[in-house]
């Protein structure tokens, strides 16, 4: 896939960060989301911020989703997690994520570093908000786009 023309994601492609939502919300009662946009005219993180609340991801019981946030044409992303997330994190806690998905972005592996960035981010969550017997899917798990 190439970061210099906009194409979202493919039916098969947007099929593999799906699976890949589902398995990594298995072992967490966080939750977590996609969105992927052409360009980002400011930072990722201010942006990632302002999606957050519009996706109305702020409504989860344990203040506990997070968004990765993708500008493709720019290979910009940021993680972002709600506060009931960071009150409890160290402040390097998506940093392993965020390498992975950097490294796979610089090798125009958009799918691939969206696929392992959202298995990291599940396998940290689950050590603060571990799966709970009864846990509802309180966000859809679909990519959204701009």
């Amino acid at each position: 896939m190439s970061f210099l023309k906009w194409e979202p994601l493919s039916s098969e492609e947007e099929q593999k960060v799906l699976y890949a939502i589902s398995e990594a919300e298995l072992k967490t009662s966080g939750e977590i989301r996609v969105h992927i946009d052409k360009w980002c005219k400011t930072d990722p993180v201010f942006k990632a911020n302002n999606l957050f609340l519009h996706l109305k991801m702020d409504k989860t019981a344990n203040k506990n989703g997070v968004l990765i946030y993708v500008a493709k044409k720019e290979k910009k992303f940021a993680i972002v997690g709600d506060v009931g997330i960071d009150a409890v994190v160290p402040n390097d806690f998506w940093d392993e994520a965020k390498e992975h998905m950097t490294n796979s972005f610089r090798s125009d592996d958009l799918v691939g570093g969206l696929c392992k960035g959202i298995q990291l981010v599940g396998e940290q969550l689950k050590e603060f908000f571990p799966y709970e017997n009864g846990d509802i899917n309180e966000l859809p798990d679909e990519i959204s786009y701009g």
